[in-house]
């Protein structure tokens, strides 16, 4: 699989999956978009991979200011989000993010290695699911699943 980066974003900050995009958007067939957001690259590139693999068009961004830039600039059906990026907590590019496109109230899933009372409790104030690092990958594919249905319900 490739990237490149998305614009507007420095070096890695943004990757952008160059796998086929599908039909255009106002097509019933039309992919769901998934956007991404992790500073670990290895996280990014395996998300995307597995992501792409489950028929999803992929967007990564591996900081809080390339995600956001995604946000303002193109549409996102679903985030997948680490609550711990250096620039920014992903707490707080949820809230911006949902300012921006409301659906990612209800279609945005964190993903974290930290289990703190702190962390459950920003995760909590969002009212999005979790998933705890490391996780096995079906396990991803089936609660992205369960988001994607609300994606076509609402485009419908």
């Amino acid at each position: 699989m490739t990237f490149e980066l998305v614009p507007g974003a420095s070096n890695s900050q943004g990757l952008r999956s160059l796998a086929p995009q599908g039909p255009p958007k106002d097509s019933k067939q039309s992919k769901a978009r998934v956007l991404i957001v992790d500073d670990e690259p290895s996280i990014c590139k395996a998300l995307s991979m597995a992501m792409s693999r489950c028929g999803y068009d992929v967007i990564a961004a591996q900081s809080g200011e390339s995600a956001l830039a995604i946000i303002r600039n193109e549409h996102v059906d679903i985030m997948l989000i680490d609550l711990r990026i250096p620039d920014m907590r992903g707490d707080v590019i949820f809230e911006v993010a949902a300012g921006h496109q409301e659906h990612l109230r209800y279609q945005t899933l964190f993903l974290t290695g930290d289990l703190s009372e702190r962390a459950l409790k920003l995760i909590s104030a969002c009212r999005c699911k979790y998933l705890h690092k490391p996780f096995d990958l079906r396990l991803l594919e089936t609660t992205v699943a369960a988001l994607a249905p609300r994606v076509q319900d609402a485009a419908g």
